[in-house]
């Protein structure tokens, strides 16, 4: 790490972050303390949920070295909190936090131990600082509550690592705090992983190559092709833009048009040429201030599924084959840390990365680079064409128009086919590609667990789909579906069999998703009008409590899955506890537009002679409905 990013312990064993010699001064530019009950308490619970074997990135406080100490630039809000903290746990302080001209909150700081113990005989009220005693208060409130184990917090808070980040001497310090201010930015946990990375390289010129990926790559608005230069972008992806990137960090690190200055790239021998023409480098293609496409998942989130692929691409094992290397959680508080573990313990060809940190920071700028063009070609976007508000779900591919100076890029489904095949075999395998993977995403709607994506990153990546004439790419849909039915079948199909299936609400969304991707597949026509849409209640066809009076309870058969369908949240409510018929009547449009499981059992729910629609559904219509689902699913998971 570079000098001027300094890695602290909140909390260690030889001293803790307020026993030093050097003073942190407020200055008078900032605003006063002003976290409230909210974001302390959410303080606290982030510290509880620390793992007990790794560590958990707080932020980051941009600090300026004067004489006697540091002059806080930005984030001194957390800052001050932890003081606050601290000593409601009674650590041991030094009094080296100040503000710049505020009597009240330095006295405040100066008489918290007594406003801690509760003697208001020693102190004035009036000479208070209201943020600042309100905070303490609220701690100290926090922590009286029976479930607050110190112990244990002080354990966790160990674990806590704060960054401190020094700006450059002489930087007008006011213009910089006016800037940070009104973009309203941070240092995140991926920019100080981008200049720990950098640290390892050492040359200029690795620096400036590796500084430029990544920034292309951390937009994760539209196509990482369209985040470079034009003539980067000609380097790196062909003339057509469409090539993958080389897998090879010296063709990067050694190339003077990826590094040079922007202004670099005409000569006084090429200006002076007759046929000389100044080109329109554009960035994007889009309208100003207009995204068109918008990524499944955010960017530290990438960074972890791109440390995963590349884990498993070079078979890194942890020196200690007790210890695990990664977290099968994807958790963007434990970015850092998740690198910091595979530098450090990783070992890749018997070699440890932490003895060869400058490859491995050229090896995954690489990887980085090469799974963002994957990730675009092959993974599902949210696509806002025209004046479409509500977006759609989109698996295309970037392509050109145009020769040399006049190309533009255009979209196109991504192709799925081999030589030879028709256009229309590409559409079906498009379309089918395009429903599972949505199927997968409303199914997984926390990025911490959207494991998918890492699997069929890593599966493209493993097999050089590009490098190979996309001979194998029509493989990728088979694929995508192993996932799908091997979490049917470990989630339900065999932990279902101890309770017959009937999960009732418990029952994975995934089940229900898959379902309707499979029964959409049975004919794509008939239910051309369907999408998957982020259903997340499951939801009693049957009533498990029917309203008072109207009809008998199903005591023993309202949880089957036979008798349960997926919604949206808000349309949960207004199912309430009405019978099927009259669920069928009254919410008919809806049902038409919902799930196709849904669809199918309303279809079902009719008068079988004398027997009422909910007599029947109860009786016999929902066994059977479940019989013929379960099967849908057996058979698609090679089970019958």
């Amino acid at each position: 790490m570079s000098n001027q990013v300094e890695q602290i312990a909140v909390a260690g064993a030889s001293g803790n972050l307020f026993d030093t010699e050097y003073r942190y001064v407020i200055p008078l530019y900032q605003r006063a303390f002003a976290w409230e009950e909210k974001q302390l308490l959410q303080l606290i619970e982030d510290i509880e949920d620390v793992d007990d074997d790794s560590n958990y990135y707080l932020g980051s406080v941009i600090v300026s070295r004067q004489s006697s100490g540091y002059e806080v630039v930005d984030g001194q809000q957390r800052l001050t909190s932890l003081y606050l903290l601290m000593s409601c746990l009674g650590m041991k302080l030094k009094p080296v936090l100040s503000f710049a001209c505020r009597e009240k909150s330095n006295y405040t700081l100066s008489k918290i131990q007594e406003i801690i113990k509760g003697n208001r005989s020693c102190f004035d009220m009036e000479q208070m600082e209201p943020g600042l005693y309100q905070g303490i208060r609220i701690l100290k409130e926090r922590m009286e509550n029976g479930t607050f184990n110190r112990d244990d917090f002080l354990k966790k808070l160990g674990r806590v690592i704060l960054y401190r980040i020094e700006v450059p001497k002489n930087t007008d310090l006011n213009r910089y705090f006016e800037i940070m201010n009104t973009r309203g930015e941070q240092l995140e946990q991926h920019d100080i992983l981008k200049a720990t990375l950098m640290s390892y390289l050492s040359r200029e010129e690795e620096k400036a190559a590796f500084a430029k990926i990544w920034e292309a790559c951390s937009d994760m608005t539209g196509y990482v092709q369209m985040h470079f230069p034009v003539r980067y972008r000609e380097w790196i992806f062909g003339g057509d833009w469409k090539g993958l990137p080389s897998a090879r960090w010296k063709d990067y690190k050694n190339s003077e048009v990826l590094w040079m200055e922007e202004g670099d790239g005409c000569s006084i021998t090429d200006i002076v040429k007759r046929d000389f023409r100044v080109s329109v480098d554009e960035m994007v293609s889009e309208e100003p201030g207009r995204v068109r496409f918008e990524s499944v998942t955010e960017f530290p989130y990438f960074l972890l599924h791109v440390l995963k692929v590349f884990v498993r691409l070079h078979s890194v094992k942890s020196q200690n084959p007790e210890e695990e290397l990664l977290k099968e959680l994807l958790d963007d508080k434990k970015l850092l840390d998740s690198f910091e573990r595979v530098i450090r313990n990783g070992v890749r060809k018997g070699r440890r990365i932490w003895d060869h940190r400058e490859r491995f920071s050229g090896d995954f700028i690489v990887c980085l680079l090469r799974s963002r063009f994957l990730f675009d070609k092959y993974i599902i976007k949210r696509e806002y064409a025209n004046e479409d508000l509500d977006g759609e779900w989109s698996l295309k591919e970037l392509r050109v128009s145009g020769q040399q100076t006049k190309k533009r890029p255009y979209y196109a489904n991504t192709r799925f086919i081999r030589s030879g095949e028709w256009a229309s075999t590409n559409d079906r395998r498009a379309k089918t590609n395009l429903m599972l993977q949505s199927a997968l995403r409303v199914s997984y709607t926390s990025p911490k667990v959207m494991h998918w994506i890492t699997a069929l990153l890593h599966w493209l990546s493993k097999n050089n789909c590009e490098n190979t004439k996309e001979e194998g790419i029509t493989e990728y849909g088979t694929e995508t579906e192993k996932i799908a039915s091997r979490a049917v079948i470990d989630l339900f199909l065999e932990a279902g069999q101890k309770c017959g299936y009937r999960m009732g609400v418990n029952t994975p969304h995934i089940v229900f998703n898959y379902l309707d991707f499979l029964i959409w597949k049975s004919d794509p026509g008939k239910y051309a009008d369907f999408v998957f849409e982020f259903r997340n209640s499951v939801e009693h066809w049957y009533p498990q409590n029917p309203s008072e009076g109207t009809f008998e309870p199903w005591s023993d058969g309202a949880d089957r899955f036979g008798n349960l369908c997926i919604l949206q949240r808000s349309i949960n409510s207004k199912f309430s506890n009405m019978s099927p018929e009259a669920k069928k009547s009254t919410f008919d449009k809806m049902i038409r537009k919902g799930s196709l499981k849904l669809r199918i059992m309303s279809a079902r729910t009719e008068k079988n002679g004398s027997q009422p629609a909910s007599v029947y559904w109860k009786e016999e219509g929902c066994e059977m409905h479940e019989e013929e689902m379960i099967r849908i699913l057996k058979e698609a998971c090679g089970l019958e």
